[in-house]
Protein backbone atom coordinates (compact mmCIF):
# COMPACT_ATOMS: atom_id res chain seq x y z
CA UNK A 1 0.00 0.00 0.00
CA UNK A 2 1.66 3.33 -1.07
CA UNK A 3 -1.05 5.81 -0.39
CA UNK A 4 -2.51 6.64 2.78
CA UNK A 5 -6.42 7.52 3.15
CA UNK A 6 -7.29 10.42 2.28
CA UNK A 7 -8.74 12.89 5.08
CA UNK A 8 -12.12 13.35 5.08
CA UNK A 9 -14.09 15.05 7.55
CA UNK A 10 -17.03 13.03 9.56
CA UNK A 11 -18.90 12.45 6.87
CA UNK A 12 -23.25 12.57 6.35
CA UNK A 13 -23.10 9.62 8.61
CA UNK A 14 -23.33 11.88 11.71
CA UNK A 15 -26.90 13.23 10.80
CA UNK A 16 -28.37 9.72 11.15
CA UNK A 17 -27.04 9.46 14.46
CA UNK A 18 -28.41 13.07 15.62
CA UNK A 19 -31.83 12.56 13.41
CA UNK A 20 -32.86 9.71 15.99
CA UNK A 21 -31.67 11.00 19.01
CA UNK A 22 -32.86 9.86 22.53
CA UNK A 23 -35.98 11.90 23.28
CA UNK A 24 -36.00 13.50 26.67
CA UNK A 25 -32.39 14.36 27.20
CA UNK A 26 -32.71 18.08 27.06
CA UNK A 27 -35.12 18.20 29.76
CA UNK A 28 -32.92 17.78 33.33
CA UNK A 29 -35.30 18.87 35.86
CA UNK A 30 -38.41 17.09 37.12
CA UNK A 31 -40.62 18.34 39.87
CA UNK A 32 -38.68 17.13 42.38
CA UNK A 33 -35.52 19.08 41.37
CA UNK A 34 -34.42 21.90 43.53
CA UNK A 35 -32.93 24.61 42.65
CA UNK A 36 -34.01 28.03 39.86
CA UNK A 37 -35.47 26.49 36.68
CA UNK A 38 -34.02 28.09 33.81
CA UNK A 39 -34.25 27.38 29.93
CA UNK A 40 -31.02 27.71 27.85
CA UNK A 41 -31.65 28.15 24.43
CA UNK A 42 -29.02 28.89 21.46
CA UNK A 43 -28.04 28.36 17.97
CA UNK A 44 -24.90 26.34 16.94
CA UNK A 45 -23.37 28.24 13.76
CA UNK A 46 -20.49 27.35 11.25
CA UNK A 47 -17.35 29.44 10.28
CA UNK A 48 -19.72 31.31 7.49
CA UNK A 49 -22.46 32.42 10.16
CA UNK A 50 -24.98 29.46 9.15
CA UNK A 51 -26.52 26.95 11.75
CA UNK A 52 -25.20 23.31 11.53
CA UNK A 53 -27.99 21.42 11.83
CA UNK A 54 -26.95 18.30 12.75
CA UNK A 55 -24.76 19.02 15.90
CA UNK A 56 -24.94 17.49 19.06
CA UNK A 57 -24.46 19.85 22.02
CA UNK A 58 -24.20 17.78 25.61
CA UNK A 59 -24.08 20.06 28.75
CA UNK A 60 -22.51 18.44 32.31
CA UNK A 61 -23.46 20.49 35.61
CA UNK A 62 -23.61 21.01 39.60
CA UNK A 63 -26.58 21.35 40.71
CA UNK A 64 -28.40 24.12 43.07
CA UNK A 65 -26.07 23.66 45.89
CA UNK A 66 -22.59 23.32 43.87
CA UNK A 67 -22.41 19.34 43.76
CA UNK A 68 -21.87 17.19 40.92
CA UNK A 69 -24.29 13.73 40.56
CA UNK A 70 -20.90 12.11 40.16
CA UNK A 71 -18.64 9.91 42.76
CA UNK A 72 -15.34 11.97 42.22
CA UNK A 73 -16.96 15.19 43.55
CA UNK A 74 -16.70 14.35 47.44
CA UNK A 75 -19.88 15.73 48.44
CA UNK A 76 -21.71 13.85 45.68
CA UNK A 77 -23.64 11.61 48.30
CA UNK A 78 -25.52 15.06 49.39
CA UNK A 79 -26.34 15.70 45.59
CA UNK A 80 -29.97 16.65 45.00
CA UNK A 81 -31.25 12.59 43.75
CA UNK A 82 -33.68 14.49 41.44
CA UNK A 83 -30.88 15.85 39.40
CA UNK A 84 -28.51 13.84 37.11
CA UNK A 85 -26.71 17.36 35.89
CA UNK A 86 -26.56 15.75 32.15
CA UNK A 87 -28.16 16.58 29.13
CA UNK A 88 -27.78 16.04 25.09
CA UNK A 89 -29.54 18.11 22.41
CA UNK A 90 -29.46 16.96 18.45
CA UNK A 91 -29.75 20.61 16.45
CA UNK A 92 -32.59 21.65 14.68
CA UNK A 93 -32.72 21.93 11.18
CA UNK A 94 -32.28 26.00 12.32
CA UNK A 95 -29.02 24.86 14.21
CA UNK A 96 -31.12 25.46 17.41
CA UNK A 97 -30.61 23.42 20.71
CA UNK A 98 -32.57 24.15 23.99
CA UNK A 99 -32.39 22.36 27.85
CA UNK A 100 -34.89 22.71 30.85
CA UNK A 101 -32.12 22.99 33.60
CA UNK A 102 -31.50 24.60 36.78
CA UNK A 103 -29.00 27.27 37.67
CA UNK A 104 -25.91 26.02 38.93
CA UNK A 105 -24.13 26.25 42.42
CA UNK A 106 -20.33 27.86 42.46
CA UNK A 107 -18.70 24.88 42.79
CA UNK A 108 -14.29 25.66 44.08
CA UNK A 109 -11.27 25.17 41.45
CA UNK A 110 -8.82 22.37 42.73
CA UNK A 111 -7.20 24.74 44.65
CA UNK A 112 -10.49 26.04 46.71
CA UNK A 113 -11.33 28.88 44.82
CA UNK A 114 -14.66 29.54 43.88
CA UNK A 115 -15.89 29.59 40.55
CA UNK A 116 -18.71 31.20 39.21
CA UNK A 117 -21.67 29.11 38.21
CA UNK A 118 -21.10 27.36 34.56
CA UNK A 119 -22.35 24.43 32.52
CA UNK A 120 -19.45 22.68 30.70
CA UNK A 121 -20.99 22.16 27.17
CA UNK A 122 -19.68 19.73 24.07
CA UNK A 123 -20.46 20.61 21.16
CA UNK A 124 -19.96 17.15 18.06
CA UNK A 125 -21.04 17.52 14.11
CA UNK A 126 -20.39 16.84 10.89
CA UNK A 127 -16.60 18.37 10.01
CA UNK A 128 -15.51 18.37 13.82
CA UNK A 129 -13.25 15.53 13.89
CA UNK A 130 -12.88 15.42 17.65
CA UNK A 131 -15.67 17.08 20.56
CA UNK A 132 -15.17 20.44 21.38
CA UNK A 133 -15.31 21.84 24.91
CA UNK A 134 -16.47 24.67 26.40
CA UNK A 135 -18.21 26.82 29.27
CA UNK A 136 -21.19 28.74 29.66
CA UNK A 137 -21.48 31.45 32.50
CA UNK A 138 -24.13 33.30 33.21
CA UNK A 139 -24.31 37.60 32.37
CA UNK A 140 -24.11 39.78 35.53
CA UNK A 141 -23.25 36.92 37.46
CA UNK A 142 -20.99 38.61 40.57
CA UNK A 143 -18.68 35.66 40.49
CA UNK A 144 -17.37 36.09 36.94
CA UNK A 145 -15.25 38.70 37.73
CA UNK A 146 -13.14 36.66 39.73
CA UNK A 147 -14.02 33.19 38.20
CA UNK A 148 -10.05 31.51 37.96
CA UNK A 149 -10.74 29.91 34.80
CA UNK A 150 -12.67 33.34 32.63
CA UNK A 151 -9.96 35.59 33.81
CA UNK A 152 -7.79 33.37 31.70
CA UNK A 153 -9.83 34.12 28.72
CA UNK A 154 -8.88 37.48 27.01
CA UNK A 155 -11.37 39.97 27.95
CA UNK A 156 -12.24 40.33 24.05
CA UNK A 157 -13.26 36.79 24.09
CA UNK A 158 -15.19 36.56 27.25
CA UNK A 159 -18.56 37.53 25.95
CA UNK A 160 -18.16 34.43 23.93
CA UNK A 161 -18.61 32.21 27.28
CA UNK A 162 -21.88 34.42 28.75
CA UNK A 163 -25.28 32.94 28.39
CA UNK A 164 -27.43 36.44 28.43
CA UNK A 165 -31.35 36.86 29.56
CA UNK A 166 -33.54 37.28 27.07
CA UNK A 167 -37.16 39.13 27.20
CA UNK A 168 -38.82 35.92 28.19
CA UNK A 169 -36.54 35.00 30.82
CA UNK A 170 -34.94 32.12 29.02
CA UNK A 171 -30.71 32.21 28.41
CA UNK A 172 -29.68 32.76 25.12
CA UNK A 173 -26.33 31.01 24.26
CA UNK A 174 -24.87 30.76 20.75
CA UNK A 175 -21.72 28.59 20.05
CA UNK A 176 -19.97 29.58 17.24
CA UNK A 177 -17.48 26.88 15.53
CA UNK A 178 -14.79 29.35 13.93
CA UNK A 179 -14.51 32.75 12.69
CA UNK A 180 -15.75 35.89 13.37
CA UNK A 181 -17.13 35.67 17.17
CA UNK A 182 -15.91 32.17 17.45
CA UNK A 183 -16.99 30.70 20.94
CA UNK A 184 -13.54 30.28 23.22
CA UNK A 185 -12.94 26.11 23.49
CA UNK A 186 -11.06 24.69 25.68
CA UNK A 187 -8.09 21.73 25.77
CA UNK A 188 -9.57 18.48 27.28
Amino acid sequence: MTDLTPFNTVGPFFKLLVRDRPEGMDCLVTEATRGERVTIRGTLLDGRGHPVDDGLVEIWQADAAGRYHHPEDPQHAAADSAFSGFGRAATTRHGSFMFQTIKPGGVPDPDGRPQAPHILVSVMARGVMSRCWTRLYFEGEPLNASDPVLQQIPADRRQTLLARPASDGAYEFNIVLQGDGETVFFDA
